[in-house]
């Protein structure tokens, strides 16, 4: 089974996958921050580096989504396919920092990978405000993130709802992320999990 968290950078993406993998015994898998050779570059120039960085993004998601079937195992992903093609690559298009040239390159190659995989059997969606992942990301403290700009988490936040008032590939949970701290209230992770645990319920 294929379960996936999706949201905006500074989310708590990466904290409830480790924590429901912890808690439901599944395979994490991360999305590649740490290796990523292209991060540091696009957030100090996006319009040279933006195309190279959705590639990236792309090719290793795809990666991960033929391994998770593979597998046979229950998964928990960091992060969608999805998420790249509907929000961030024509975001950055939009704010013209990717070429029409290479956005459609993009969004031709995305539509060839989409048409060999599935989605995931849950999708956990994690709907934050701007405050609240300006908050989380200054609380992680990633160095290369101190130059993202609010407009921009604004322009993804409103991408977001969008995809998600129009998702039906599979099963939607959403969270209000303002509302809680998964980290610091047990009781909040104890919500959520019972949630999770009552939607997975009805695909046996």
């Amino acid at each position: 089974m294929h379960i996936a968290v999706a949201g905006n950078i500074g989310s708590g993406k990466t904290t409830l996958t480790r924590l429901l993998s912890k808690h439901f015994g599944w395979e994490p898998h991360f999305e590649d921050v740490d290796t990523n050779p292209y991060l540091h570059s696009f957030y100090e120039d996006m319009q040279r580096w933006s195309f190279n960085l959705q590639i990236y993004f792309l090719n290793s998601r795809f990666r991960q989504i033929i391994e998770i079937r593979k597998s046979g195992k229950t998964v928990i992903q960091d992060r969608t396919i999805y998420e790249d093609a509907y929000i961030f690559a024509p975001n950055l298009h939009s704010m013209n920092l990717m070429t029409t040239r290479d956005f459609e390159n993009y969004i031709s190659l995305f539509e060839l990978m989409s048409s060999f995989i599935q989605p995931p059997d849950l999708l956990v969606y994690l709907r934050a405000s701007v405050p609240t992942l300006v908050k989380q990301i200054q609380r992680r403290g990633r160095e290369y993130e101190e130059a993202i700009r609010l407009d921009y988490l604004k322009k993804l936040n409103e991408r977001y709802e969008t995809w998600i008032s129009k998702y039906n590939l599979g099963k939607l949970l959403i969270f209000e992320v303002d509302s809680f701290d998964i980290e610091e209230n047990p009781s909040d992770l104890a919500m959520i999990i019972e949630k999770v645990n009552a939607e997975l319920h009805g695909l046996f």
